[in-house]
């Protein structure tokens, strides 16, 4: 079935397994500004504890589990790359991220029309950060 049916509407959120649960949680809130929703106790092993993250409309699943194995560590492997977040003003965003000791792994470089610039998360994860217009 199409999407242009109206049955698919958007992505609802993205869920992400982090090595360290608690210092993934504080990255996502302190340093990229993601809001925190309730946490939530899970027993159903190797699954430990769930909490919602919100950045405007973008909801992450931040997932606690018992022992996470890290994939294989290259940057063209099948699966998600990485997700993106806009930023109104990319110097400034850059600036943000260096006071709390978050540099650009690429970039920024001007797209024309879009500046982009990439970061990391604590476990390597790849964050787009992309300036429009």
């Amino acid at each position: 079935m199409s999407s242009e049916s109206g049955i698919f509407k958007r992505i609802d959120h993205v869920e992400i397994v982090p090595s360290d649960f608690e210092k993934s949680l504080a990255f996502y809130r302190h340093v990229l500004g993601f809001s925190a929703g309730e946490r939530h106790a899970v027993n159903v092993p190797p699954l430990r504890e769930i909490i919602y993250l919100s950045l405007g409309d973008t909801v992450l699943e931040l997932l606690s589990v018992e022992r996470p194995e890290k994939p294989p560590e290259t940057p063209w492997r099948v699966g998600y790359r990485m997700m993106a977040i806009e930023v109104e003003d990319m110097e400034e965003a850059l600036s943000s991220l260096a006071e709390r000791d978050v540099r650009p792994t690429w970039g920024p470089m001007d797209l024309g029309g879009a500046k982009r610039a990439e970061i990391t998360d604590p476990d390597g994860l790849g964050i787009e950060l992309r300036q429009w217009g």
